[in-house]
């Protein structure tokens, strides 16, 4: 399973790399808005910057913000120029699927977003899609299993062949990582802190106090 860290922070894009683990990185107008990155120069530059962050071969989300066909394929072409490593996201709407097969005909790798039914993911890998992002998290949150839907695309995906990758999205916690592992997600992009905490268990922390402590009455 790939991760992916959620973001347009620098720093935690940096931290993660660092870490030795990082794939790829999804992003959105909402996170460039928190970063305080806006208008079309910065906001393409800022791309720019994180596909050097993450190196060759990593995919980068880049989310277009236009609703219409033609607005979406215009904006999808200017957002797969600023680096081999984009990946164009686009919504999961009527002119969202029909923006999606005309970029896989032309050779742009997409991510569909803001998926919340297998049916909407079928779609999604008809139009060929590269990735298709299930939200996790919002789907909890209306108290539907967000989890049974992933076992849902990938069961899907597995009888008919399609090659689509199920990025699970809107990840909350360290749990939700490995549930989604579990239930055959290829891809998890969640913030930081989440992966961060897959790291903690009081169980480890006891076991390496106890051996510092004998280490230090063996050598002093």
């Amino acid at each position: 399973m790939l991760f992916f860290i959620d973001t347009a922070n620098l720093d935690h894009i940096r931290e993660a790399a660092e870490l030795g683990i990082l794939d790829g990185v999804t992003t959105n107008p909402s996170l460039m808005a928190k970063e305080g990155i806006s208008g079309e120069k910065e906001i393409l530059k800022h791309y720019r910057t994180i596909c050097e962050i993450v190196g060759e071969g990593r995919d980068v989300s880049a989310e277009v913000i236009s609703t219409d066909f033609n607005g979406m394929v215009a904006e999808g072409k200017k957002l797969a120029e600023v680096h081999e490593n984009i990946v164009v996201k686009v919504p999961m709407i009527k002119d969202g699927v029909k923006a999606i097969a005309h970029f896989t005909e032309i050779g742009i790798r997409t991510n569909c977003t803001l998926v919340f039914s297998a049916g909407q993911a079928i779609l999604a890998a008809k139009a060929g899609a590269t990735y298709v992002s299930p939200f996790i998290g919002r789907i909890d949150d209306i108290s539907w299993d967000g989890m049974q839907l992933i076992e849902d695309i990938y069961k899907i995906y597995d009888i008919t062949g399609y090659e689509t990758a199920i990025l699970a999205a809107s990840i909350r916690n360290p749990l939700h990582i490995v549930q989604a592992a579990k239930a055959g997600a290829d891809v998890v992009t969640c913030p930081l802190s989440a992966i961060l905490g897959l790291l903690n268990h009081p169980l480890t922390d006891i076991g390496l106090e106890k051996f510092l402590a004998d280490y230090k009455k063996v050598n002093g």
